[in-house]
């Protein structure tokens, strides 16, 4: 009788954990367990698919059930586990569809429950009108929301926020964004919060930082968000205010948590209970900078987590390198990069740190079309070993990113990127690349 590997949670960390073990062991026995009605999408295209400029829900699907199905592996949708025992391998499933509970076993569990929106302490979340953006039925019900919607208000200015205050804006309505720290993006340094407000006011949003909401008013439905600066009027409100690993299963049957609260596994994705992974956002990541465990639930991560795990229980020995932490998002014509830590992080972080922010362009100075861009680097003293960055571009500039990421990966200093052999033509880049010249400026 070949093995069998449940996998409970299918989008990005759950989907690649199965389709990895199947095409490394086809022996292997399959299945995966789906609460939602969705499995393998891209969440990340949702703010897109609000804005129009995705046209419908279907095109972030990357594989249906029955695609699974011909690759030999066993999906079911609106499957809840609601119990599991380590011990005996044993997992008890509710079939919403069906409405009815059964069990199931496996040799092999990997936990894929990913993480769900922190609805903030406030009167009036319960009502009509109030969403959050995690799932694909969460996209739904926002898209038949939209066409009666005229104020919206968002509430939280970190990559959700933003991306959908730009989507909100692209349909015709009119959006308050409100931030409880004193900019937008608070986890980065000022001057990149200051770039992103001039750009989205630019846009028509309204930028309200520093205040804290107090209710959400209405009777039944939304009306207004009261906060300690005043009252904004709204008929769509967005609660964008963070989201927490969906760690409930996992406690309940055993499984060990880390000082993040995510689940701590190993480098092959394993936790403390023998058979048992996690994978995608409620599993924690190895940060190679901090040199601790740390939580980072972003798409391609997750993707890499479930590689990692499905690869070692298909007996190919994987390990998952870890994270630096980081990103890139676009708000309306800025396409905003961060990666490794921002100077207040590296500072609480007990670094003696300092940073450089300059403004280039991303392109030579004489080629029609170039366009400003602006390069934080921030590094150690004395060893001058880097420790984060930002790149704030108009457009594809920002990648360059991930050349700061690949130095972090290994432990570079200003040194190693002034030695760098960097791509120059004046489309693209100055002859002095952006980079080049914040790290001549930080020496």
């Amino acid at each position: 009788m070949g093995k069998r590997m449940v996998v409970i949670g299918g989008v990005a960390g759950g989907a690649s954990a199965a389709a990895k073990a199947k095409r490394e062991n086809p022996e292997l026995e399959v299945v995966v367990y789906e609460k939602s009605g969705f499995v393998s999408y891209g969440a990340c295209g949702l703010p897109y698919v609000l804005s129009g400029e995705i046209p419908g829900l279907e095109k972030l699907l990357a594989r249906t059930p029955e695609e699974f199905r011909r690759q030999g592996i066993a999906v079911h949708t609106r499957h809840e586990v609601v119990d599991v025992d380590p011990d005996l391998r044993v997992l008890t499933v509710f079939d919403h569809g069906e409405g009815r509970t059964f069990q199931d076993r496996y040799d092999y569990l990997v936990l894929a429950t990913g993480a769900k929106p922190l609805i903030p302490p406030i009167p009036g979340t319960e009502q009509e009108g109030v969403y959050t953006l995690r799932s694909m039925e969460d996209g739904e019900r926002l898209l038949k929301a939209l066409p009666g919607a005229r104020r919206a208000a968002i509430l939280g200015a970190g990559y959700i926020g933003l991306e959908v205050a730009e989507a909100f804006r692209k349909r015709g309505l009119e959006v308050t964004l409100l931030e409880a720290k004193d900019r937008p993006l608070p986890h980065w340094d000022t001057e990149v919060g200051d770039l992103l407000r001039e750009e989205l006011e630019r846009h028509g949003v309204e930028v309200w930082t520093g205040v804290r909401v107090e209710a959400l008013r209405g009777t039944g439905r939304v009306e207004a968000v009261e906060t300690s600066e005043g009252v904004v009027p709204a008929d769509l409100v967005l609660l964008a205010t963070g989201i927490r690993p969906n760690t409930g299963l996992a406690q309940a049957m055993g499984v060990a948590l880390g000082p993040t609260g995510a689940i701590a596994t190993d480098e092959g994705m394993r936790t403390n209970l023998e058979g048992v992974y996690a994978a995608g956002d409620v599993a924690e990541s190895f940060h190679r900078v901090l040199k601790r465990p740390y939580w980072l639930p972003l798409g391609d991560v997750a993707n890499k987590h479930g590689r990692t795990a499905g690869s070692n229980i298909a007996g190919q020995e994987a390990r998952f390198a870890g994270v630096v932490g980081t990103a890139i998002f676009k708000a309306f014509g800025l396409a905003v990069a961060t990666t490794g830590l921002s100077l207040e992080a590296a500072q609480r972080e007990g670094f003696r740190a300092r940073k450089v922010f300059i403004q280039s362009r991303d392109g030579a100075h004489y080629y029609p079309g170039s366009q400003p861009l602006w390069v934080e680097l921030v590094y150690e003293e004395g060893t001058e070993r880097l420790l984060g960055g930002a790149v704030v571009a108009h457009g594809h500039g920002a990648l360059r990113i991930n050349a700061l990421a690949a130095l972090l990966h290994r432990e570079g200093t200003l040194e190693d990127l002034l030695g760098l052999d960097l791509a120059y033509a004046p489309p693209y880049s100055p002859v002095w690349d952006p980079l080049l010249i914040a790290a001549q400026q930080a020496r």
